[in-house]
């Protein structure tokens, strides 16, 4: 059974929903809708990157600092980021901390970004297990290290992960 996606409208009102459509019809249409971003920081500041698999249906294969996914119909953005982070990661019991809400739009992809950071501890929280049909590989990387390869080599990079990344060290005033 294909998911169903809750729509929005990309308007000055944030959050309201104006209908649902099967996931296949919002990707095709580039139909505007809601995702939850998850940045996921270790105790020592780094942050988790991983490349997405070849099989993902935006951004196949590119590398993403932003754990996450669609919002479903009828679904919470709190309960969407608490599912993602356990069903990409299999980490449980973390705390999430809201960070803004904002749209991204290119060629491919139309949504308004439910995004949060949540720190990993590692003797508090388990091992990080990938989900194999979502996540191909990942990696902790410093602060500046992540910011150096983006700039190095952005294409390699999912381009709302680089675009949201920027706007999360603006607003944060992290330093490279």
């Amino acid at each position: 059974m294909e998911e169903i996606v809750a729509l929005y409208a990309h308007d000055e009102v944030p959050g309201r929903v104006v209908g649902t459509a099967p996931r296949s019809l919002m990707r095709a249409g580039n139909l505007p809708h809601a995702a939850v971003k998850i940045l996921v920081r270790d105790v020592e500041g780094r942050v988790y990157v991983h490349r997405r698999t070849e099989t993902k249906d935006v951004f196949p294969g590119l590398d993403d600092a932003w754990i996450g996914g669609v919002i479903t119909a009828g679904e919470e953005p709190d309960t969407a980021a608490v599912r993602e982070l356990a069903e990409e990661l299999g980490l449980r019991d973390q705390v999430l901390r809201p960070l803004a809400q904002q749209w991204y739009t290119d060629a491919h992809t139309t949504f308004l970004a439910y995004t949060y950071e949540t720190v990993y501890d590692p003797e508090g929280h388990g091992p990080i297990v990938h989900q194999q049909t979502e996540v191909a590989d990942g990696w902790w990387l410093p602060w500046d290290r992540l910011t150096a390869r983006i700039a190095e080599d952005g294409m390699r990079f999912a381009p709302d992960s680089s675009e949201l990344l920027a706007r999360y060290a603006t607003a944060s005033r992290m330093q490279p």
